[in-house]
């Protein structure tokens, strides 16, 4: 019998078409940047609901640096579709490659876990699935549904793909009337070849558009990760952009390489830039803001749709 480590199987890579990639420098974590690791008590709860319930998160997959705060207030971002995706965006930690089958077990178990959980907001994002006729849509709004028969008071927010060449697949998402309907652009539209390379900005900027235009009763949502040669002058213009489509809600946090093999960091932006970005996304017209290093999509989630809320209806009084 051969036990040699020839004869082993290799781990499968997680990233196979960044393996070629030369190390990127890293650059040392300024103190802004370091958080607290995760600890036991209500962390280990949500995981253990997680498991049982045969969930994905991005909170896991993304390696995103607050799971530990969000686990521990029982606040947790779920992934359906599975955990691989069909595209290879040089920023993401999420494995690429073919996919699996649906489960159609998914958006029940979604539910659950959001009733389990006492949830009063939820985020529900997914992978890319180019491979599906409609990217997914009618998977998300079947997920939505579940959530509204099983917590009929939690808020739900759905982080969405682009529809890349799916015509108006959109819309069955949207037709589920989720509360938010979240997009990232992510970075700067100079960047997007390298950054996000099977994506369009211009189609991820019309998503929201006509999401907008279709329901204005649903919040629309976007993102941009700072941090990777984007200049003051080019966030400006995604701003512009932004709120040319109506967007209520930006999010700016600071990029964080997964891997040296992943989009080379450029630089730390400080707390006094983010600031500055915050005043100018306000100057705007956004609704609301969340603008620091550690902001991400749904950091803070719950909080911020409340304070999106609020701000809708004081603009509606004036």
């Amino acid at each position: 019998m051969t036990t040699s480590v020839e004869t082993q199987a290799k781990p499968k890579l997680r990233h196979p078409e960044k393996a070629k990639n030369p190390d990127a420098p890293r650059l040392k974590k300024p103190e802004w940047l370091k958080v607290k690791a995760p600890t036991a008590g209500m962390f280990e709860q949500t995981r253990k609901v997680m498991r049982n319930n045969s969930l994905v998160t991005v909170c896991e997959e993304a390696a995103c640096p607050n799971i530990g705060e969000c686990w521990s207030k029982r606040h947790a971002t779920m992934m359906i579709m599975g955990e691989t995706c069909t595209r290879a965006c040089a920023f993401c930690n999420v494995a690429t490659g073919k996919p699996g089958a649906l489960d159609p077990f998914e958006p029940f178990n979604v539910a659950k876990s959001v009733a389990e959980l006492g949830l009063q907001h939820v985020v529900v994002t997914s992978v890319d699935r180019d491979d599906l006729d409609d990217g997914g849509a009618q998977h998300f709004a079947e997920t939505i549904r579940a959530i509204r028969e099983a917590s009929p008071g939690t808020t739900i927010e759905v982080l969405t793909p682009d529809f890349l060449r799916k015509g108006e697949a959109w819309k069955i998402v949207a037709d589920a009337r989720p509360d938010v309907f979240n997009h990232n652009l992510e970075t700067v539209p100079r960047l997007y070849a390298p950054v996000r390379p099977g994506s369009r900005y211009y189609q991820s900027l019309r998503l929201l558009d006509e999401v907008k235009r279709y329901d204005p009763s649903i919040f629309t949502k976007s993102g941009l990760m700072a941090g990777l040669g984007e200049d003051r002058l080019e966030v400006q213009q995604v701003m512009d952009d932004l709120r040319v489509a109506d967007v209520d809600f930006l999010t700016l946090g600071q990029y964080l390489a997964p891997t040296p093999k992943h989009f080379p960091m450029d630089r730390f932006v400080t707390p006094d830039e983010f600031k500055e970005y915050e005043r100018m996304a306000y100057s705007r017209g956004f609704l609301l803001v969340a603008s620091s290093p550690l902001t991400r999509s749904s950091y803070h989630a719950g909080e911020d749709f409340e304070r999106l809320r609020a701000a809708r209806q004081a603009q509606t009084m004036i």
